[in-house]
């Protein structure tokens, strides 16, 4: 799924001068940074079919894997930010990509216990490590190098946030859903059916436990490099201070936009691998659909680059509200229609989604000044959107069938695109 400014944890003052080595070698690590994080967070919507599965769920049920996840941007961010304040980007870096680790590793004992409420707690774990890479990394990219390439960067770096969630998806329906056995849980006493969801659950703690390994290692990596940024700490001030920029109209439509984009992203890719399980759809098998996932993030991955250029030469904000047409379009023609044409519409969103984070961003801080980080610690905590509306879609699923739930993200889209005309002009601030 893309992730775009994060966190109030944007340095404060002048940045100290960094040497071209350091600031080159300290790249690589944001770049693996973008990865992993966009990966782990794109790897829930394999996860979500597997659990769905293997503990008889109902949709709405289901998304409570989204929900818990998600849930951490909202608690953590602020929190996080405060973080790197007080120790700095490097060390803060260190402490989520550790959290990570935990949530990864916790896995083991959610398996044994077989219980989907562990796999829960697990994941909001993970998730919070994830809160905390993500408040560094896109502050910290826009400081390793000149101000005037900062954009560029940041655009190169979300490259491989996409990268992530092309390659996760793909690679974790091979290993995750391929594995899934065909046991009919209705046939199986108490204790079978728990000896069953511990076997089956052990292909989830394999693949998050080399997850852990592989997280460990950066850790350590960052860690010994931690001296190389030169960067102050400032553990004054409060963070709650930045709730006041609610008050102003565009920044808090934004922000609510924000909240519905992500729930909107999250929703459609969470229901892509049993949408397109459907015989009125594609009639896949569950290893099948769920390699398609790949096809939804790496749209936004093309779209990212296309994109870059439209927005030099037209108004974002009539671009995002025409994308915002066109996803509510899509939306619709996939729920009305069948066969390829329904799934392939689906899998089409994920192309008008690739501007939409960045856009909702620059639309909603635009003329923010001085109080553009606390800005974008308030837009990190609407990121819990990608914990809300999946669950709504899943209620909406349960109640009206898979197809009828799209209109939950359906709406959201319409209200982005209202936005982005809202805000097609420049902002005038006195």
């Amino acid at each position: 799924m893309q992730i775009g400014p994060s966190a109030g944890a944007a340095q404060t003052g002048t940045a100290p001068a960094q040497s071209n080595a350091n600031m080159a070698s300290l790249r690589v690590f944001v770049f693996a940074l973008f990865f992993i994080f966009g990966g782990i967070t794109s790897l829930n919507d394999v996860i979500i079919p597997k659990l769905k599965d293997l503990f008889t769920l109902s949709y709405a049920q289901a998304m409570l894997v989204q929900s818990a996840f998600f849930a951490a941007y909202f608690i953590v961010s602020l929190p996080a930010a405060a973080i790197v304040r007080r120790a700095g980007y490097m060390r803060t870096a260190v402490a989520g990509l550790l959290t990570m680790t935990v949530g990864c590793l916790l896995f083991i004992p959610a398996a044994a216990s077989g219980l989907f409420a562990t796999f829960l707690a697990a994941l909001f774990v993970l998730a919070a490590g994830i809160t905390i890479v993500q408040v560094v990394a896109n502050p910290l990219i826009s400081m390793l190098g000149a101000p005037a390439t900062a954009s560029s960067r940041l655009t190169f770096a979300q490259a491989f946030n996409s990268l992530g969630t092309t390659v996760f998806p793909y690679v974790g329906a091979i290993v995750i859903l391929g594995s899934l056995a065909q046991v009919d849980q209705a046939t199986l006493d108490a204790a079978a059916l728990a000896a069953y969801r511990a076997a089956e659950s052990q292909v989830v703690v394999h693949t998050y436990m080399g997850l852990a390994i592989a997280l460990a290692v950066v850790a350590v990596m960052v860690w010994l490099n931690r001296n190389k940024l030169a960067e102050h700490t400032n553990p004054e001030g409060s963070i709650w201070s930045a709730f006041d920029l609610l008050k102003q109209p565009r920044f808090a439509f934004g922000a609510l936009c924000i909240f519905l984009y992500v729930g909107a992203e999250v929703a459609v890719g969470s229901i892509i691998v049993n949408y397109l399980m459907q015989h009125d759809v594609l009639g896949l098998g569950q290893e099948a659909a769920g390699k398609h996932v790949p096809l939804y993030w790496g749209g936004a991955m093309v779209g990212r680059f296309l994109g870059a250029y439209v927005l030099r030469v037209c108004s974002p904000g009539k671009v995002l509200a025409v994308a915002g047409g066109i996803a509510a379009v899509l939306l619709a023609v996939s729920a009305t229609g069948t066969g390829a044409v329904s799934g392939w519409s689906l899998l089409a969103i994920g192309l008008v989604n690739s501007i939409m984070f960045p856009t909702i961003f620059t639309l909603a801080s635009e003329g923010l000044g001085e109080r553009a980080a606390e800005g974008s610690g308030l837009i990190c905590m609407a990121i819990v959107g990608g914990a809300v509306v999946p669950l709504i879609t899943g209620y909406a699923a349960d109640v009206a069938g898979l197809r009828m739930s799209l209109a939950v993200p359906a709406v959201c889209y319409l209200l982005i695109l209202v936005f982005g005309w809202y805000a097609r002009k420049p902002l005038q601030r006195g």
